[in-house]
């Protein structure tokens, strides 16, 4: 396979909208990186993290020597959680508001690259609060810089317009998608993720794979995200089980990155429906829910409900995953089983009752699919009528 043609240590230069530097020593570029942000005048910057990964990945040093090197001064908020809240995200634009940053440095997964471009955004609408943002009272169209370091793969933040953060009074857990908030630079280096824990190394991946399942079959679907799609799914079926048996093979990792980058242009373009519309009602309520693992409970019930409207593209797809699937909407029952068995064989066999989710929980995660600012609009873009009807189906099923 082509593959093997490829050196994982050269570093590639990716553009989107973002310049993404990829590849094994990619965090080297922190210091390009951060001589350009100086040269724009930028000398004071928040650095949004969590308590841990930033500094035991080891980019932290990297980032710090750059930063001192180039004279830029800079704060570190290191209280992004999984699933950040505006509460944080209001008390990091706090934080710096008063030191004056300039810009946004992001290290980790989509937690804290979502709540660093929140906070982008707030410190150029200087007015505005995490709650108007993501109640979406505005509409913004400035950001400061953002320089996303990613620590997983599975996001697709580091790459497109889109940010995730829980309302937790209202157990909303809304998605935005503004062009001011494309990351300048992004950095994907493999050698910072071959710390991830056995669970996260799945549910990462599995993220990504969710990511084009959606964007391949939305309504504004191309043929650009269906073939981006199927290399994605490629990629994730052949190094997943790679990763897993080794947590530090390089390769798999690099690969793993890249069906996730891939992933996150992917629906940048065609969207999303629903697996990310349900899931965020899950682990809105359950904060202390890996995303990716609620995604996993439901896309085998996601691809039952939509697999008479996408046969064609489905059975494309998800051949690496699931062989020998038919192109006609009879064969939905046997796409279901075959994506749960693909889940069951790289050890994610859970249900929703396996997290704490029962039958009386439904009526509530419907209605929360269907009020949460932004999650409509999701629905709207499936490839069927996304009525209550569907959505309850999904959910039950998924248990």
């Amino acid at each position: 396979m082509w593959e093997k043609d490829i050196n994982i240590n050269q570093i590639a230069e990716i553009r989107t909208r973002t310049t993404v530097f990829f590849g094994v020593g990619a965090i080297e570029k922190i210091d390009f990186v951060a001589k350009d942000l100086k040269s724009k005048g930028i000398d004071k910057l928040i650095v949004m993290s969590g308590r841990n990964a930033y500094k035991a990945t080891g980019a932290w040093d990297y980032v710090e020597k750059a930063l001192k090197d180039n004279g830029i001064e800079y704060i570190n908020y290191d209280k992004v959680t999984p699933n950040p809240t505006t509460h944080a995200v209001d008390e990091a634009t706090k934080l710096a508001k008063g030191f004056g940053a300039q810009a946004v440095i992001s290290i980790g997964g989509g937690s804290p690259i979502d709540a660093g471009k929140s906070v982008a955004i707030l410190l150029k609408n200087t007015d505005k609060t995490a709650s108007d943002l993501y109640e979406f009272k505005f509409a913004p169209t400035e950001a400061v810089p953002v320089v996303a370091i990613n620590l997983t793969h599975g996001t697709g933040s580091e790459s497109n317009r889109f940010a995730v953060v829980t309302i937790p009074e209202k157990e909303y857990k809304p998605a935005i998608a503004y062009d001011c908030i494309y990351p300048m630079y992004a950095i994907d280096d493999p050698k910072l993720m071959a710390k991830l824990s056995l669970n996260q190394t799945k549910y990462v991946s599995i993220d990504a794979v969710n990511h084009v399942v959606e964007a391949s079959t939305s309504k504004v679907a191309s043929p650009y995200t269906i073939t981006l799609a199927r290399e994605v799914v490629t990629l994730v079926a052949k190094y997943l089980p790679k990763a897993i048996e080794n947590l530090e093979d390089l390769e798999a990792r690099y690969y793993l990155a890249y069906a996730a980058l891939m992933a996150g242009v992917c629906f940048d373009n065609g969207l999303l429906h629903y697996t990310h519309a349900l899931e965020h009602p899950l682990s809105a309520v359950k904060p202390e829910l890996s995303h990716g693992l609620g995604l996993a409970m439901l896309l085998p019930a996601v691809v039952k409900a939509i697999y008479a409207d996408k046969a064609e593209t489905l059975a494309y797809i998800l051949e690496p995953v699931a062989k020998d699937l038919k192109p006609v909407k009879e064969d939905a029952e046997n796409a279901e089983k075959a994506v749960y068995e693909w889940l069951k064989s790289v050890g994610v066999p859970n249900k929703l009752k396996d997290e704490g989710f029962v039958e009386e929980d439904v009526a509530k995660l419907v209605n929360l699919a269907q009020t949460t600012p932004s999650l409509d609009g999701l629905l709207s873009i499936a490839p069927n009528n996304a009525t209550s009807e569907v959505i309850e189906e999904i959910y039950k099923n998924s248990l």
